[in-house]
């Protein structure tokens, strides 16, 4: 393809379809059942769909699976999770019923705060600055009245607005930095709505301010955003028991296998090419649970690798320790979540997630997501230091590789029963494929 196309967003819908099957497929005809294959059948819904983004021309399909038997601050749960990768769903059942004979999972809110910017650019006296924000700190939040005083009403709005001088960092660079308590909503659209309202107020007043010449009159305001960083939107997750309760099968030697889980903690904690591999597993269970319950999952990626790293180091977001004779394993996020607004009331699936946990609130939200991260984890790091990764990962990943080589039942059956014995790889499996076929 080497033409560019003027206009595209103001074609129909099937005439993206047409103009992308021709530009880029040998076979038009197929690439265009092919999409239309994944259309809903029901016209309604499949609009409701299309309207969700710009552009659309079809719907991408990722399975949602159940994990069941979360035992979490003494409330059954089971956990939708909606993600591609084989053996997230497996492990985090596996972790979710292994925990619930030991106590279940606790979990703990210690914060929902969040935070938003007006990024401007002053040119003057920093302490004519911090007197004019000091005489307009309360008109500046009054001027939002109108967006908040809805939320005001379920007990949020803005909790606080402090003026930051950035200038060490970058010339004339300060901040009005903001504060949100925004309930069971995310927020996002919230947030926002009172940062452009701040610096509209910020900039006409700054126009009126009689101590001001003309140059510190001019105040630029480069952007107003909310921040994907919430350190202080913090969830904890753990679970703990006797070191001899966590005998079982595959754990003949509880204090070893404590001992070893432990150390591997420990590296990921001090090690950042093990810790980033560390977090990904919890980020399985996060993630999963966040895109289920119509969240989003690209804000919460970002603001916990974000609070991974802190401390100057990227590090470890678990924690394990045995002290006498009782191991715990822990972990706080930043988790910044809705249970109303966005697709929450408009996904169909996103609605039957939430009933399946049991309609929770924002806050019971994090806590579920959490506790699958924390599960996920213990799951990847049992396995990493008893069995291996492998073993558990391609039987799951087996599947996928019968359907690439779209194998018969009766395939299917031999070939199975084959690798119950031996050891699974995806070369290994395409080779007994291969003689199977001969």
């Amino acid at each position: 393809m080497n033409n560019a196309i003027s206009g595209f967003s103001k074609l129909t819908k099937e005439e993206k379809i047409n103009w992308i099957t021709k530009e880029y497929f040998a076979n038009p005809a197929e690439a265009v059942a092919t999409i239309k294959q994944y259309w809903n059948s029901d016209a309604k819904l499949q609009q409701l769909h299309d309207e969700f983004i710009e552009n659309t021309i079809s719907n991408f399909y990722l399975p949602i699976g159940i994990a069941p038997n979360f035992l979490i601050n003494g409330k059954y749960y089971s956990v939708p999770l909606v993600i591609e990768e084989s053996s997230v769903v497996a492990a985090a059942a596996k972790s979710a019923k292994f925990w619930s004979t030991r106590g279940g999972f606790k979990a703990t809110v210690l914060n929902t705060e969040k935070i938003g910017q007006v990024h401007f650019l002053f040119k003057g006296d920093s302490a004519k600055l911090e007197k004019f924000f000091d005489s307009q700190k309360d008109n500046l939040i009054a001027s939002t009245e109108s967006i908040t005083k809805n939320m005001q009403k379920r007990g949020g709005g803005i909790t606080s607005l402090g003026l930051r001088n950035k200038t060490t960092e970058l010339e004339n660079y300060f901040q009005l930095h903001a504060t949100f308590e925004t309930k069971d909503s995310m927020g996002a659209n919230f947030i926002n709505s009172c940062l452009e309202q701040l610096a509209k107020t910020l900039k006409g007043e700054a126009q009126n301010y009689s101590d001001f010449n003309e140059t510190e009159k001019e105040i630029t305001v480069v952007m107003s955003i909310l921040s994907n960083y919430v350190p202080n939107c913090i969830v904890r997750a753990e679970v703990s028991c006797k070191v001899s309760a966590l005998a079982e099968r595959k754990i003949e030697n509880p204090q070893e296998f404590a001992e070893k889980l432990v150390q591997a903690v420990r590296i990921a904690e001090i090690e950042p090419f093990r810790a980033v591999t560390h977090n990904k597993g919890i980020m399985n269970g996060v993630d999963a649970v966040v895109l289920a319950t119509g969240n989003d999952f690209r804000a919460v990626e970002a603001g916990v690798h974000a609070y991974a790293s802190r401390n100057g180091k990227y590090s470890s977001l678990s924690h394990a320790k045995i002290e006498n004779g009782i191991f715990t394993f822990w972990m706080e996020i930043p988790l910044a979540l809705g249970t109303v607004g966005g697709l929450t009331s408009l996904h169909p699936l996103v609605k039957i997630a939430l009933e399946i946990l049991g309609k929770p609130s924002a806050t019971e939200l994090m806590q579920i997501v959490a506790v699958t991260g924390l599960a996920q984890n213990f799951a990847a790091l049992r396995s990493l230091t008893t069995t291996g990764i492998q073993e558990g990962h391609m039987k799951m990943h087996i599947n996928n590789i019968l359907n690439q080589f779209q194998t018969t039942a009766e395939e299917r059956k031999i070939i199975k029963t084959h690798f119950e014995n031996n050891s699974i790889s995806h070369a290994s499996v395409v080779d007994f494929i291969e003689k199977l076929r001969k």
